[in-house]
This record gives structure tokens, sequence and C-alpha cells, in this order.
């Protein structure tokens, strides 16, 4: 009998999402939010069609869940293709977010361990467990070829 990994399980239903993106052509990251292994919530960035560049995915996931009264979010797990920027990192510590797994690196903006590991760093009141490359070659790929037809 095959054994799915639970965290490849989640981030594939991620990089759904970020396929989703690329249909908008919005920068194909996705992310969902998964609480006692049930699916939460899922979103993909929006800053183009929402004309607003803080519409990350991780963020949208947030503060859908607390505009329903969730204050802190230790319970539960943050699946997301590709490593929070920082202010993507800052929410998800002053929620509280108990788990973050994301797939591939950002070395140009990322917050989980490229630039500056924020996710980590023990000058916050809150440090999330954190898992790195949970299907990095899919996640990444995604960014290549969203970028690679770019130009």
């Amino acid at each position: 009998m095959l054994k799915i990994n639970p965290d490849e399980f989640w981030m594939d239903k991620a990089i759904e999402e970020a396929k989703s993106a690329l249909l908008i052509n919005e920068v194909p990251i996705g992310a969902v939010l998964v609480k006692n292994n049930q699916l939460i919530t899922s979103a993909h960035n929006k800053t183009n069609s929402a004309k607003n560049s803080l519409a990350h995915a991780e963020k949208l996931m947030i503060e859908e869940i607390i505009s329903k009264g969730e204050k802190y979010l230790y319970d539960y797990t943050l699946f997301v293709t590709v490593e929070p920027c920082l202010m993507c990192a800052g929410i998800i510590i002053w929620a509280r977010v108990g788990r973050v797994v994301f797939g591939c690196y950002d070395e140009k903006a990322g917050a989980g361990g490229s630039i500056y590991n924020a996710l980590l760093d023990k000058s916050f009141n809150h440090n999330p467990q954190v898992k790195a490359g949970v299907m990095a070659e899919e996640c990444s790929s995604l960014l290549k070829n969203f970028f690679n037809n770019k130009r």
C-alpha cells in the first residue's frame, strides 16, 4: 500500500493554487491553510488582478481566517509554494501560525532562510516550525517558466 506524505499532499494542493494564478497572469504562488489535516482555505497571489502589491497568497488566507474570529493560528499549518517574503513572514509571526511548509527558496526576496530568516529569528515572540524544500523542483519550475515566458 502506497502511503502519501501529508506535506507533499498539501503542497500539491498549493501547487494547484499556483497554477490557478497562471490562468489570470499572476505570479504563480499558491498556498493552503490546514488545521487537523483538513483544508481550511486556499489562495494564490492576486497582486495584478487586485491592483494591490500586498495581495500575497499567505496574507489573503490569514486575513480571511482572522476576519472569521480566529485571533491566533497556533494549530494551523500554512503550505506555500515559495518561501515567504518579509511582509508575509511578519504576518505569519503576528498571527502565530504554528507551522510553515514551503516549496522553493526565493533568493531575491525570501525571509524564511534565503536573505533573512525572520520566521526563526529568536528576537520575535513567536517562531513557527518551518520545513523547507517540499516539492521544491515543481514549485521552482512554475516560477521559472512564468518569468521565462515574460521575457
